[in-house]
């Protein structure tokens, strides 16, 4: 069975970095497509950063030039690299998984594309 376990998350000042990490088990393959998506108090869940199993990058917009996605494929880790943290990055944050598939690269940020979904890690950001 498909398990993500995030983990990273903690308080920093706004203008701080953060490095999540997100480690995917119960499977033998190692090209799964991977996000990760945020989710504040009161907003719907949003596309964050995503990286294809043909390793195809996406970003949102509102983190594009401040967050790195990358992945270790011999570890089945996927991390975020989080830096010029702003206040309203302040969320929990998920990462999602997806067997071995064509995803449209438009399609990587969108939460109907993956089945496995880890518990999250908080990310609070003060200013």
């Amino acid at each position: 069975q498909v398990h993500l376990v995030e983990s990273g998350g903690g308080t920093v000042q706004a203008g701080g970095s953060l490095r999540l990490s997100c480690v995917l088990s119960g499977t033998t393959t190692d090209r799964y497509s991977m996000a990760w998506f945020r989710q504040a108090p009161g907003n719907v869940r949003e596309g964050v950063a995503a990286v294809s199993w043909a390793d195809s990058e996406s970003y949102a917009d509102f983190v594009k030039g401040r967050f790195v996605i990358s992945r270790d494929n011999a570890k089945n880790t996927l991390y975020l690299q989080m830096n010029s943290l702003k206040s309203e990055d302040t969320a929990m944050y998920y990462c999602a998984a997806e067997e071995p598939r064509p995803i449209a690269l438009g399609r990587l940020l969108r939460s109907d594309e993956y089945h496995y979904w880890g518990q999250g890690t908080q990310v609070t950001v003060s200013s």
